[in-house]
């Protein structure tokens, strides 16, 4: 039976680490917009909403760090 890995490819020439690079900070652009949204989205819930969920108000920003 024959297996096949796949590797990732990793550039090392210049262009290859500045895609990377760009790669990245898009990514993390991105991660940043989704945790904006949930702190957003939280903070304009009732308490009785979030407490529901199972957080309260001042938990709000230690929720949305961690991705619950």
């Amino acid at each position: 039976m024959a297996t096949i890995t796949a590797n990732p490819t990793r550039e090392t020439g210049l262009f290859g680490r500045m895609g990377a690079a760009v790669s990245e900070f898009f990514s993390a652009v991105a991660e940043a917009r989704r945790m904006a949204d949930r702190y957003e989205h939280l903070s304009h819930m009732s308490n009785s909403e979030l407490a529901r969920l199972g957080i309260s108000r001042e938990e709000i920003p230690q929720v949305v760090a961690r991705g619950r």
